[in-house]
This record gives structure tokens, sequence and C-alpha cells, in this order.
């Protein structure tokens, strides 16, 4: 799915569940729309309440520490101000 194997796709859900104010993650992009590429980096927008850039950091370090080879492109959706990037 994604571009993603089963073990890859619990271990990523398995840090999202460590964030008590998300309330959802959005998966945008070449890895949504299907036209990834091996390589291809995962972008994900959170929705929730309190979500600041810190929780983005710590985030991306979890992720990071999972060692997979993906980079992640993470947004806060309350915090995108492109119309394009919106709609996308």
């Amino acid at each position: 799915m994604f571009g993603l194997d089963a073990d890859t796709l619990r271990n990523i859900k398995k840090v999202f569940a460590t964030l008590p104010n998300l309330e959802k993650v959005i998966l945008y992009g070449s890895r949504a729309k299907g036209n990834y590429k091996d390589g291809s980096d995962i972008d994900i927008t959170l929705l929730g309440k309190q979500l600041t850039l810190k929780t983005v950091y710590a985030l991306e370090e979890a992720l990071d520490e999972l060692y997979l080879p993906y980079t992640f492109d993470i947004s806060i959706f309350t915090q995108i101000d492109n119309d394009d990037l919106i709609k996308h």
C-alpha cells in the first residue's frame, strides 16, 4: 500500500499513535496519488489540537529512529497557507 510494505506501515502507525493530540494523519503527494517512485518521500500533514513545530520535530526524530529508506515531509494542516497545497 502506497509503495510501503506492511511492516513499514505498522511501524509508522505506532509512532503516530504516541501523539495524544493527533486526530488525523493525511498522506498526500506521489504516494497518495500512486505515481511514486522508489525512494519517493512520504508527504504527511497532521490534524489535531495544539500541534506545534515541536510536535513535528519530535515526530521526525521518532520516524528517523525507524531507519527507513525514506524521508518524511511533515506539516501541520492548520499552518499551511498555500491554497494549491491544501487542494492537493
